[in-house]
This record gives C-alpha cells, structure tokens and sequence, in this order.
C-alpha cells in the first residue's frame, strides 16, 4: 500500500513540475524598463534577468536583445506582441535564443512559434531554456555560461500588414536549478563573441626604404630545371635528327 502511495505522490509532483516550471516570471523590484531593441546580434540591446523590456516597432522587424547566463541557471522567456490597429490575415510569430557562439537553443516548453489570426489584439510567446552547464563537449551543442541573444521576428504575415505598428513586451527571467549538477569540468572563460577582432593603428606607418638591388646579367636567364630551357634543347635536339636523317637518305645524284 505505501509503495502504491509513494508512486502516485511521485507522478503528482511530476506532473506539477512543469506547470511550476511554466509559471509567468516578474519582474525585479525597482527595475528600470528598457525602451529599445537592437537590430543585429552586434548590436542587441543589453538586458539583464527580471529588467523589463516594453518597445514599440513596425511588423516585419528583427528585434535582437542578449543578457549573461551563468552555469546552474534556468531562463524562461515571456514575450506579448500587441497589435494597435487592425490586420488583414494571419501571421506567425518566432522567438529563438542563441549563446555566444551563435548556435541556436533548443526550448523545453513555451510557443514558441505561435500562430494568431487577424482578429486577436495580442499573441504570447514563450521559450525556457535547459540549464546553463559549467562545462560540456564541444561537439553537445549544451549551453554554457556565456551571452545569450534573443531575436524576435514574424515569419509568415500578409503582404499589406507589412510593417503596421507593434508593441513588444519582453521579460527574462533565470531561476537557480536545484540540485547537483553532476558536471566534472568547468568553462575556462564565458561563451563571449569576439567583436574586437583587430586593433586600430594611431597613424599610418612609415614604409622603411627598399634598399636598390644590385644589377645582375645573369637574372634574365632561365633556371635550368625551366620548361623553356628543355623545350629549346629539344628543338635543337630535333632539328639536328632531321639534318642527320636526310643526309643519310639522300640518294645521291646520277650523271
């Protein structure tokens, strides 16, 4: 009877996990709400987890954010799209995450990519990521502490609802997983993209001065090992056989 009991308290709380795990995040008292969005991966606005994100852009856009996940962390993404005036048809709308190397990031639970019709006023969206890992295989695809990019964007909307007026409303939020990891390794430094590739030089540098080369007879002559020099001795080589050839078979004239 007690293991009867244990078994069905065991699936409960499973069964009540993800519904805990999907609960809307909120955010960070005090707070400040960020007004802007990026464009790129370079330039995403920055953001941190419980900062409240409200900006207002045209259907069409790609709206980038990033923020920094450290190993132990589970994020989950909520994003509302309003839609002030009137649409013609259905759209579709994405949110994806990417780390620091620019791969994607596959999301647990949340739409992801949603489908609203053209009588709604608001579509949500959701993503919660898998747990930041302190270390993984290059080859795993894992994530791992670093920065993170979200881009929004619509995938699939009628031509003439092309760039109408929409509001987004964005809020990260990373919770601490609990228990043991069980990683044996550690990230030697952050999933971080190199955007200081070079360096800029202060002035043009001065070309040092080509010293003149001394005149040599022999430099327009061609190495030995040159197909000229086997294609002229062959030729040789062949007129002298034909002189050789036709003395031998000449026959010689008669009196």
């Amino acid at each position: 009877m007690r293991t009867l009991i244990g078994a069905a308290t065991a699936a409960l709380a499973l069964a009540l996990a993800p519904a805990a795990a999907l609960a809307a995040p909120s955010p960070s008292p005090g707070a400040t709400t960020v007004t802007k969005a990026g464009t790129s991966f370079l330039t995403a606005t920055t953001i941190d987890a419980g900062q409240p994100v409200r900006v207002g852009a045209s259907t069409g856009d790609h709206l980038y954010w990033s923020f920094r996940a450290d190993a132990g962390q589970v994020h989950q993404l909520d994003v509302t799209v309003t839609f002030p005036k009137p649409r013609t048809g259905a759209s579709t709308w994405t949110v994806e995450v990417f780390d620091g190397l620019r791969r994607r990031q596959a999301c647990t639970a949340g739409a992801q990519t949603p489908t609203v019709d053209a009588a709604a006023s608001a579509v949500t969206l959701g993503c919660t990521l898998r747990r930041v890992r302190p270390w993984a295989e290059p080859w795993s695809g894992d994530p791992l502490p670093g920065t993170y990019y979200v881009r929004l964007s619509v995938t699939e909307l009628p031509e003439p609802d092309l760039g109408l007026p929409i509001e987004v409303d964005l809020l990260v939020d990373a919770a601490d997983s609990d228990g043991a990891s069980g990683d044996d390794g550690e990230l030697a430094a952050p999933l971080v993209p190199n955007t200081r590739a070079g360096t800029v030089l202060a002035a043009e540098p001065t070309p040092e001065p080509v010293a003149e080369e001394e005149t040599d007879l022999t430099g327009w002559l061609p190495e030995a090992g040159s197909r000229w020099v086997w294609t002229s001795v062959g030729g040789v080589l062949a007129a002298v056989a034909g002189v050789v050839g036709f003395a031998l078979t000449r026959r010689p004239r008669r009196r």
